[in-house]
């Protein structure tokens, strides 16, 4: 039995508890995989406290932010697999879990189990970077819409492979290269200024230039305070609803 565009329509994020908890239990289950998620953060964090602690603060933010906008792909990597390798997207999706809660029920799921480490980062930013009240809320708002724009664009993705040995490399380098490269673990005041229209336009760099300028780290103009928050809301809704979007169309055309 396949889901109708009726059934779509009528029961939005139906079954998303459900699948929520059933992802968690899965992902609980990957205890190395646990181990080693912030293995590329802990490293960064080292060179930092080694070439200059001065700017550990500042990586610790970058960390907390990149671990956030790396869960995206691992959102990527289990959608594909669970398509791909057991087949299951099909019974998933055929049963009365509504696409936009299988969507985020996966993507919740991941983030369930893999934020327990960035939070007991942040709790060590916040004793090690003094933040205060405000900036730690701004952080968190940010990492949470950083987390969402992955997520959606991890989905996304997932669904236009149909071999998973094509991903490791496409979804490491794509997240890799937005989340390392950027100013996201050192002062937004350091990378080349013609590209900084570049950088506040990259959720994952304007998420940590934002939280820097309210650190007093770096300083950032009116319109490139604008241009970083107004980049960042445009690009996470939009892209969080095409997900949605998408999600119901591959079902509906299956």
């Amino acid at each position: 039995m396949r889901t109708s565009g009726a059934d779509v329509e009528g029961r939005p994020f139906r079954g998303l508890a459900a699948f929520l908890w059933t992802e968690t239990l899965v992902q609980a289950h990957e205890s190395l995989a646990m181990a080693t998620s912030m293995v590329v953060q802990g490293v960064l964090l080292v060179f930092v406290l080694i070439l200059d602690p001065s700017l550990l603060g500042v990586a610790l933010v970058g960390a907390i932010l990149f671990s956030m906008f790396v869960m995206g792909s691992r959102v990527l990597n289990e959608a594909a697999y669970i398509r791909i390798d057991h087949k299951a997207n099909d019974l998933y999706l055929a049963s009365p879990l509504s696409p936009e809660g299988y969507f985020l029920g996966l993507s919740g799921g991941i983030l369930t189990v893999y934020v327990a480490p960035v939070v007991v980062l942040g709790a060590i930013t916040v004793a090690i970077a003094h933040l205060s009240v405000g900036v730690g809320l701004l952080l968190l708002a940010l990492a949470a819409a950083v987390w969402l724009f992955s997520a959606s664009i991890g989905y996304v993705f997932s669904t236009f492979f149909r071999d998973n040995r094509a991903i490791w490399a496409y979804a490491s380098l794509f997240f890799n290269v937005f989340g390392v490269l950027p100013p996201v673990f050192y002062p937004f005041g350091l990378f080349p200024k013609p590209l900084d229209p570049v950088v506040l336009l990259m959720p994952p760099s304007a998420a940590a230039a934002l939280v820097q300028h309210a650190m007093g780290v770096t300083s950032l103009s009116g319109g490139q305070i604008v241009l970083a928050a107004a980049a960042l809301a445009v690009e996470t809704v939009g892209l969080f609803l095409f997900a949605i979007y998408w999600a119901r169309r591959t079902v509906q055309e299956r």
